[in-house]
């Protein structure tokens, strides 16, 4: 769960799309101030190019395919949608369902090339556009397209790149060749189930053999798992879409992993699926092995496990536990080239590493990614002490100190191949992208529009629970003016708010610039403070969350005196949006008004992995699950409140907005909903920049 959501693709929304506000319709234009600026890197693996996606400029949607020589500096445009297929560049009506799916999972608004991949030395990229896949000779800067079965998704290249595997209509192909590798049998192949897309970080289904002869294959089961419908209201003749949502104590997906010969083989690879039923993540190490990491249902016992292709047997390499959960760290758990086991290493106050069980040495740091290999050491993305910046540094595998690649304020993040070093840093400034290689180094171009705002929110660690905090006043603001607060939240876990990346502060100030105080803390559960931290929300969420950003606004008070708390607004989005409408229905007497954006007002009925992971089984945590529910507390509403939901979202299904309406409407309580056709988990193409005018107006009447 995260607080990004869409309905369509921006090509769609700037057809229709009012906005009267200079700031939100430049917003709306720009993709808020993404379009033009390159993303989807790809590296050769001796780091001499570089593939990368990017728009033509800041106004334009659709994503084209680049290849940068790294050395030279020379950039190519290799794939044109417009040219390819002109007229149609990738809007969402035009995608396969189980495409915008992903692309739903992967919160990817892009039009255009969204995704593509390419062979090892990037002389072969493949793609889709509206189900009909291409293949690009990145040299010539041709592409051709290729025959498929049916609408076209995930294609992959083989080593080759002469062989595509895809998937159509839940069938895993390879072409040339229009028969389907994987058998009938009723299940789904190829492809990454509802709780690895949405909640595990896996959005791939299949991989291909080193030497091309065979694809390991995920099978996906769905027939336990429960349907979900969405009827458009505003179509009334269209059937409604389904999917299998796996429901907090119900079934999940039965996943299992197969190794399909293109000689017809087929081989099963077998672990204990009923202890260990989530497959976080797959892939060749070799020829002759198979790497993949399982966790069981609550997430308390993970994996790295070892499978040989030819028998399907298995054999544990590493496990890594933890009595609340294991917390994903991306890059972990993994085997290095000489053979170690590289894994998290937490302890109350840090997240580390550790190879073969022995911990290595990153005091002072909190670790948030293993991002790869550079010199013989792991490139990690870093924390160090306030968590509101993020660094890069090499850890030495053999013990050494740690040594910091990118420093200083700002979210810094790095990606590398080879010897070859991309660094990205995100700044009150804008963004830098460098690439470093031999000495040299090369500024990638952005042709994004420029940040309208400078903006430097007044951080600081408030209550005895040291919570980050910020504040953003308006600009030309008069010390001694008193002003309402606009708590502007998250507080779940897995998302961090207070977040020195330069993007996320210009809403925000827009917000501060109608006359409001914006504060937002990242209370206990969110992420990289320490794993005590996150922690604080074992089988309960709502209250510590509650508690907290009670607690930080009166502390924050102190300092801000211009803070009026009594008339304190709050807004959020999906986990934000569950605990605007908690915030309102158990204290009123802080909060006098709220609007809630596709809020999950009843756990029971949120997913599997994210809401497990946390509160443990319904069956188990009865009170827990009660505890955090916004039913029962409907007749308690006093306080304005304004509930919104996409009624296409199959993330937070609109049931949750619904029923919490109904029980206030049963409960005789005034409230507003504010319902959105065909819109589900995201606000790309103004439709973000709409509501906030809508929220604006609700909350100035709702304030005073």
């Amino acid at each position: 769960m995260t607080d990004y959501w869409s309905g369509h693709t921006p090509r769609d929304h700037h057809r229709a799309v009012t906005i009267t506000d200079a700031f939100l319709a430049l917003s709306a234009r720009t993709g808020r101030f993404t379009f033009g600026a390159p993303r989807a890197y790809t590296f050769a693996e001796d780091g001499t190019r570089l593939l990368l996606l990017r728009s033509s400029g800041p106004e334009d949607p659709v994503d084209r395919l680049h290849l940068l020589d790294t050395a030279t500096g020379e950039e190519r445009l290799v794939a044109d949608p417009a040219a390819l297929l002109p007229g149609r560049t990738g809007r969402r009506d035009d995608l396969p369902v189980v495409e915008r799916r992903l692309r739903e999972r992967s919160r990817l608004v892009a039009a255009g090339i969204g995704t593509y991949a390419a062979t090892a030395d990037l002389a072969t990229a493949v793609f889709t556009l509206d189900g009909r896949l291409f293949r690009t000779d990145t040299t010539a800067g041709t592409s051709d397209e290729l025959p498929v079965a049916g609408p076209a998704f995930d294609p992959r290249p083989d080593a080759t790149g002469q062989r595509v595997a895809y998937v159509a209509e839940d069938a895993l192909y390879v072409t040339p060749g229009l028969e389907p590798l994987s058998p009938a049998d009723g299940a789904r192949w190829g492809v990454a189930e509802f709780a690895a897309a949405e909640e595990l970080g896996r959005h791939r289904g299949h991989w291909w053999r080193p030497d091309g002869g065979a694809l390991l294959a995920a099978r996906v089961d769905e027939s336990a798992v429960p349907r979900r419908y969405f009827a458009d209201p505003a179509h009334p003749g269209e059937a409604p879409e389904d999917f299998a949502y796996p429901q907090a104590g119900g079934p999940n997906a039965d996943v299992q992993l197969w190794v399909l010969g293109l000689d017809g083989t087929r081989v099963r690879l077998r672990w204990d699926t009923e202890e260990f039923p989530y497959l976080c993540a797959a892939s060749w190490a070799s020829t002759d092995e198979v790497l993949l990491t399982v966790a069981d249902r609550l997430q308390q016992n993970v994996l790295l496990l070892s499978a040989d292709p030819a028998t399907g047997d298995t054999a544990e390499l590493s496990r890594t536990t933890d009595e609340f959960w294991v917390d994903d760290l991306p890059g972990t758990p993994a085997r290095l080239a000489d053979g170690r086991l590289l894994t998290v290493h937490d302890t109350p106050q840090a997240r580390g590493l550790a190879l073969d069980g022995k911990p290595l040495d990153t005091t002072g740091l909190q670790i948030r990614r293993v991002v790869g290999r550079l010199h013989g050491r792991l490139l990690c993305e870093t924390g160090e002490g306030d968590p509101f910046d993020q660094y890069v540094h090499l850890v030495d595998p053999d013990g050494g100190a740690p040594e910091p690649l990118a420093s200083g304020p700002g979210l810094h993040s790095a990606l590398a191949a080879a010897d070859t070093l991309l660094l990205t840093s995100a700044t009150a400034d804008g963004v830098r992208r460098v690439i470093s290689r031999d000495g040299h180094e090369l500024a990638l171009t952005d042709l994004s529009e420029p940040l309208p705002h400078r903006v430097e929110p007044r951080l600081a660690r408030v209550t005895e629970r040291a919570l980050p905090s910020a504040v953003v006043y308006p600009r030309g603001h008069v010390p001694g003016t008193r002003l309402p607060v606009l708590l502007d939240v998250y507080g779940g876990p897995g998302y961090q708010a207070v977040a020195a990346e330069p993007r996320r502060w210009q809403l925000k100030q827009w917000w501060a610039d109608q006359g409001f105080a914006v504060v937002t803390v990242d209370n206990g559960g969110t992420p990289f403070v320490s794993p005590d931290f996150s922690r604080t929300i074992f089988r309960r969420m709502s209250q510590v969350a509650l508690d907290d950003q009670v607690d930080a606004l009166h502390a924050l008070a102190e300092r801000h005196p211009d803070l009026d708390l009594g008339r304190v607004g709050v807004r959020g989005w999906s986990y934000g949006g569950y605990f605007a409408a908690l915030a309102v229905l158990r204290r009123p007497d802080v909060f006098h008004a709220a609007c809630a954006g596709a809020p999950p007002t009843d756990f029971r009925l949120y997913d599997t992995a994210y809401t497990e992971r946390y509160l443990g089984l319904p069956q188990e945590n009865p009170e827990g699950y009660a505890d955090d529910c916004l039913l029962p507390d409907a007749p308690g509403l006093s306080r304005p409140l304004l509930l919104i939901h996409g009624l296409a979202d199959d993330n937070v299904h609109p049931s949750h907005t619904l029923l919490l309406s109904q029980a206030l409407t049963r409960a005789g309580r005034p409230h507003n909903v504010l319902p959105l056709p065909g819109a589900t988990h995201m606000t790309p193409g103004g439709l973000l920049e709409q509501l906030a005018q809508a929220e604006l107006a609700f909350l100035r009447a709702s304030l005073g």
